[in-house]
């Protein structure tokens, strides 16, 4: 069971959200905010996070497509700008080389055709199964927000290592192996549809050269960076966010 939010379903041009490692869709409230009723916004909790069921780890990028294939197959969803933020990115790209039907364009963030090591990915997996996920938070937080976010946001910091902490460590490293296992060099250098790939400039975790030779690789695709923020522009810098994307989809809908 997918756990999702399908808000102004009547509008023809729909945005779907897919959100990181470790988090929820609440990461994408205030982008769906700003654009209001004049979307149709479909967001989801992964397998494994969120209120969405966590069956048992290891996960591939093909149960993620298939998720997420299946929900926009069962609300009639075709030709959706699919909106990824880090693994989220790399299952936006997947399903758009595998499933050219459920999607017009890509907006990529803080995401790349292929992230860390096999290497890395195991010691994140050992620690999470030897400690838990409060073994790794504080490592983490440092990726995902800015030294500004961490600096003067305490509250809002504490609910996202909430957020983080409370996620099921069974989905968690479920999807540590998607990320350790998963290549997209090939699949990635055939997509057509228009893309985003944008990186916030303060991000670590998926750095900005990462992020742009991902759009150097797609032959449709555009970068663009975003100040002030780490690895989660949409909770940080959420307007500006927006703002890209909206520009984006209004110059390429048409073409």
């Amino acid at each position: 069971m997918l756990h999702f939010r399908d808000e102004n379903p009547r509008q023809e041009r729909t945005f779907v959200f897919v959100n990181s490692l470790g988090t929820d869709l609440r990461i994408w409230d205030d982008v769906v905010a700003y654009f209001g009723a004049d979307f149709r916004t479909l967001r989801y909790d992964l397998r494994g996070h969120g209120l969405s069921d966590a069956p048992p780890a290891p996960y591939s990028i093909e149960d993620h497509v298939a998720d997420l294939a299946a929900l926009l197959d069962a609300h009639q969803i075709k030709n959706a700008v699919v909106i990824g933020l880090s693994v989220g990115g790399m299952v936006a790209q997947a399903l758009a080389s595998q499933r050219v039907d459920l999607v017009r364009m890509l907006v990529l963030c803080d995401t790349a055709h292929k992230v860390g090591t096999a290497e890395m990915w195991n010691a994140r997996i050992d620690a999470v199964r030897k400690d838990g996920l409060a073994s790794i938070a504080d490592a983490v937080l440092e990726r995902w927000f800015s030294s500004a976010f961490r600096q003067t946001r305490p509250a809002d910091l504490a609910g996202y290592r909430n957020m983080l902490t409370r996620a099921p460590a069974e989905g968690y490293v479920g999807t540590c192996a998607t990320l350790r296992d998963t290549d997209l060099t090939a699949a990635s250098a055939q997509i057509t549809q228009p893309a985003l790939c944008l990186v916030g400039e303060e991000d670590t975790a998926t750095p900005s050269d990462l992020v742009r030779s991902l759009s150097e690789l797609m032959p449709n695709a555009a970068f663009e960076t975003i100040a002030g923020a780490g690895h989660l522009p949409c909770v940080e810098q959420p307007k500006p966010l927006a703002l890209r994307i909206e520009s984006f989809v209004r110059r390429n809908w048409s073409a």
